[in-house]
């Protein structure tokens, strides 16, 4: 599948930073890790420093495919409310849910400050916009519910917002304890420690079929052949051609970065921006001061109409982002499209398939896809280690949840 275009601006701005081999031999490992994007890194760094023995297939350069066309905010919040989550899993799950995207983002700061190259994580916190006057009661019922789970929130109205940004809404909910980083350079620096702890790194090495045995699993590519116990599922959306049937549907998403700023007028914090509209833009800046906006999301029905809605999608995503901003004199620097995937119930699917012997997954879609990672790298972790995460249920396939996000 072709899941980006253009020129995404995290391959484009850190151009090669390591080279790595094709598999070309046969090998055996504890567990195969099939993808060498941010989530197969951090599920390949957890599981090296945990003692197993790994090896990371790609059939494209490491971090080649959707995670260098990721725009990755760092957001507690899910694209699921928490008030849709209390009905769907109840209100223990779903406030243990949302308090696992602030872990992960903490697991997240800990981890870059330990590694040579922090992958240009930045804490940040996030404002959440009413998109229309509509969409005000149900924000303030939402901000009372995160309020008393203790979630780092408060309500903004309309002065507020004004007061501290170039641009008005009826009210927004302001958070800490979000971020953002470069997933390229995250990716190569965390699979750079994977290899310093023993674990082999293959890209340009597409699976050509696989099999799965009372001994493990068996995964063949064009030259070579890796043998494990387990094998992860960690290719993005590419991941459901080793599953019986779908699981989510795949959107298109535009983005563009601007050049560099020297300052933010009116953009409290730098803070990340997003809003309640489906689907909704969404905003940050990096850390060479650029602007980074996206959305406009579609339907992917496939690349080439994808691609050729980009001109148009960049061109009203910068005229909304100027409306707000209208301090900041930028130029589109660089400009892309993306295929990403989304859940009825906005949570991913983290572990074994009944239909699939010998497979894990980490399928973690949605706006919280890092987050999503670093959640799924310790259910996977607990897993092989015959114990159970505690949230592994609602992350399993064939949770209640997504009925009852259907049906409502």
């Amino acid at each position: 599948m072709d899941l980006e275009s253009g020129r995404p601006f995290w391959s484009v701005r850190n151009g090669l930073i390591r080279s790595y081999p094709r598999l070309q031999s046969r090998i055996a490992a504890d567990v195969l890790i099939v993808g060498a994007g941010i989530t197969g890194a951090l599920i390949a760094d957890e599981l090296t420093r945990a003692g197993f023995q790994v090896v990371v297939l790609d059939r494209r350069d490491v971090a080649g495919g959707s995670t260098s066309a990721s725009t990755a905010l760092l957001q507690y919040e899910m694209d699921s409310s928490l008030r849709e989550l209390q009905e769907w899993c109840g209100p223990e799950a779903a406030k243990a849910l949302y308090w696992s995207g602030l872990q992960s983002i903490d697991h997240l700061q800990k981890l870059c400050s330990e590694l040579p190259d922090s992958g240009g994580f930045q804490a940040r916190p996030s404002l959440y916009l009413a998109s229309s006057p509509d969409d005000l009661e149900d924000l303030q019922k939402e901000c009372h519910a995160r309020q008393v789970d203790g979630l780092p929130v408060e309500f903004w109205g309309e002065s507020a917002i004004r007061s501290a940004f170039d641009f008005s809404a009826p009210g927004a909910l302001f958070s800490q304890g979000g971020g953002q980083v470069d997933p390229y350079r995250l990716t190569h620096a965390l699979l750079t420690r994977v290899t310093a702890g023993g674990g082999r790194v293959f890209d340009r090495t597409p699976v050509r079929d696989h099999e799965a045995n009372g001994s493990g699993v068996r995964f063949r590519t064009e030259r070579g052949e890796v043998t494990a116990q387990w094998a992860i599922i960690a290719a993005g959306y590419e991941s459901e051609s080793f599953l019986p049937q779908p699981v989510a549907s795949l959107h298109s998403t535009f983005a563009f970065v601007s050049d560099s700023q020297s300052e933010f007028p009116g953009w409290h914090e730098r803070c990340l921006i997003w809003e309640t509209a489906r689907p909704y833009l969404y905003l940050r800046t990096t850390p060479d001061g650029r602007l980074l906006a996206g959305g406009e999301d579609t339907w992917f029905r496939n690349a080439r109409v994808r691609d050729r809605l980009l001109p148009s999608r960049i061109a009203r995503l910068e005229a909304r982002v100027r409306a707000m901003f209208p301090r900041i004199d930028f130029a589109v620097d660089y400009a892309w499209a993306g295929t990403f995937a989304e859940t009825k119930d906005g949570l991913p699917f983290i572990g074994p398939h009944p239909q699939c012997p010998g497979l894990l997954f980490a399928m973690c879609y949605g706006g919280n896809g890092i987050t999503f990672s670093v959640l799924a790298a310790a259910v996977l972790r607990e897993h092989l280690q015959g114990r159970k995460h505690p949230l592994a249920e609602w992350v399993a396939f064939g949770r209640p949840s997504l009925d009852r996000a259907a049906r409502g």
